[in-house]
This record gives C-alpha cells, sequence and structure tokens, in this order.
C-alpha cells in the first residue's frame, strides 16, 4: 500500500492550489480517505474528510467554504481543492487512508507567503 501526494508549492496569499493523492496496492472506492497537515510545532490536523462513494465530506472550521476535498475512483485519486489560501494554512499536507489499519503518504508542503 502506497500513497503518494503531489501538488504543493509555494504560492501567494489569496491563490489556489490543487493537491493529488495517487494510491497504490489498494481500491480507494472501499474506503473513506482524508486530507491532514501539520505546520512547525503544531500537531497533525484534520482539514478534509470524504466517504467511499464522496457523497458525504467534512471540514473544520478554520477550512470550511475554502477547501474541498473529492476522488476520483477510476483513477484511485483523491484530490484537495484549496482556495483563498491564507499564510496559517502553511503545513505539510498527508493523505491518510482511514480504516482498522491506517496508512499515511509522504505529505507535500504547501508554503502561503507573499
Amino acid at each position: 500500500v502506497q500513497l503518494v501526494e503531489s501538488g504543493g508549492g509555494l504560492v501567494q496569499p489569496g491563490g489556489s492550489l490543487r493537491l493529488s493523492c495517487a494510491a497504490f496496492g489498494f481500491t480507494t472506492s472501499s474506503y473513506d480517505m482524508s486530507w491532514y497537515r501539520q505546520a512547525p510545532g503544531k500537531e497533525r490536523e484534520l482539514v478534509a474528510y470524504i466517504t467511499t462513494t464522496g457523497g458525504r465530506t467534512n471540514y473544520p472550521d478554520s477550512v470550511k467554504g475554502r477547501f474541498t476535498i473529492s476522488r476520483d475512483n477510476a483513477k484511485n485519486t483523491v484530490y484537495l481543492q484549496m482556495n483563498s489560501l491564507k499564510p496559517e494554512d502553511t503545513a505539510v499536507y498527508y493523505c491518510r487512508r482511514n480504516g482498522l489499519i491506517d496508512y499515511w503518504g509522504q505529505g507535500t508542503q504547501v508554503t502561503v507567503s507573499s
């Protein structure tokens, strides 16, 4: 099982990025998936959650209305669209497969700065 995140980078405040999480070794349609982030000196926190079919999503107030999680089960990939980015969104973003055994990707750095 492997999760590979991509799409991070440096963006100005107010900008957008789309992160991708490509899954290998399992079928994403069988699992709820989520995105987390961890800023320096802070605990890892959930930023988006999506159920197997994408019928239900969940976001913390800090990103609600700005971030959108989606999935393409045919491509075995989960996405995180991030709009109206703020400096406080700067962190390493991780993809997670939820289940009896959790799997995490290696993370992708997002830096929001002018």
